[in-house]
């Protein structure tokens, strides 16, 4: 495993209590030797800078945060270690407080590497690229503020597939299957698959399941000439463009890829969501399915 030599620290903006929190972080890290940047205003163009020519970046917040990291340290092929102060973290890794017990492992090389997919979305207007972005979660585009349908022309790989009348249609990698496609009614998909998972959101007299594409499709959403409501496009929850009838929306399998540290078993996805779901105890305390205590194999190398 890599040695570190340089970290950054991410603080959550919206938090003022995890600045602290990243200072203590720093502070440990640079008693071993290592040096560390911290943030907690989080510009863009100034995180990306920083974020080149590091080893790590450690994200404090929820999932918000580990989506602006990622997003931020894919293209350097950088990988995000989560500390978790938000509610789910489900894309975290430790708590505040399992940080010193974790610091050890970390250092001697006794975690693993998760890669997730990322799509790239394109939005396109009389055909001309306006703007584009990549998502870790997911591509969103809907109604605005005003509850009124949308009518969005679908395609895949090139041909037409339905047109949907929905709230929204969410495009989504297997890491947003658990996300807002989860709650629109989408399946859950492990994060190791590089498939699409297209959800519509309250379809009215159109198609209503979701759909799991081949790895590699591409998806090519219209606004249909006769939608009056307001539309958005937003990318893992923030906005990127309001909409205009005829626009086009392009999207397919980013060339980048999230790189997540873990420090738990590699198994630990299944788990990790059912907790969050529906919280249970094994029949046997103590035990998991293979007969092994929880905390075996840990901090696999």
């Amino acid at each position: 495993m890599q040695r570190f030599q340089r970290i950054g620290i991410l603080a959550h903006p919206l938090r003022p209590a995890t600045a602290p929190l990243a200072q203590t972080v720093a502070r440990s890290l640079e008693q071993h030797g290592i040096t560390t940047w911290t943030r907690s205003v989080w510009d863009a163009v100034r995180v990306r800078s920083l974020v080149r020519g590091s080893d790590l970046v450690i994200a404090i917040g929820g999932d918000g945060a580990m989506l602006r990291a990622a997003r931020a340290c894919a293209p350097e092929n950088v990988p995000v270690l989560g500390i978790n102060t938000g509610y789910l973290g489900f894309l975290t890794e430790i708590s505040p407080e399992e940080w010193e017990n974790s610091l050890p492992a970390l250092l001697e090389g006794r975690y693993w590497i998760e890669e997730r997919m990322m799509i790239r979305c394109e939005v396109r207007r009389n055909g001309v690229p306006v703007i584009a972005s990549e998502a870790l979660n997911d591509v969103v585009i809907s109604r605005g503020a005003i509850a009124k349908l949308v009518q969005l022309e679908t395609y895949i790989d090139g041909g037409w597939t339905t047109t949907y009348y929905c709230d929204g249609l969410i495009v989504a990698t297997p890491t947003g299957s658990t996300a807002y496609a989860l709650a629109a009614g989408g399946p859950i998909l492990p994060p190791e698959l590089k498939n699409i998972l297209v959800v519509p959101v309250a379809p009215h007299l159109s198609m209503d399941r979701p759909m799991v594409l081949s790895q590699g499709a591409t998806v090519e959403v219209v606004v249909e000439p006769h939608t009056v409501a307001e539309v958005v496009l937003t990318v893992d929850g923030e906005l990127l463009a309001s909409m205009k009838t005829l626009d086009q929306v392009v999207i397919w399998a980013s060339d980048s890829v999230s790189r997540f540290v873990r420090l738990r078993d590699r198994n630990y996805f299944y788990r990790s969501l059912l907790d969050r779901l529906e919280p249970r105890v094994p029949s046997r305390p103590g035990q998991n399915r293979l007969g092994n205590s929880p905390g075996s194999g840990q901090n696999l190398p």
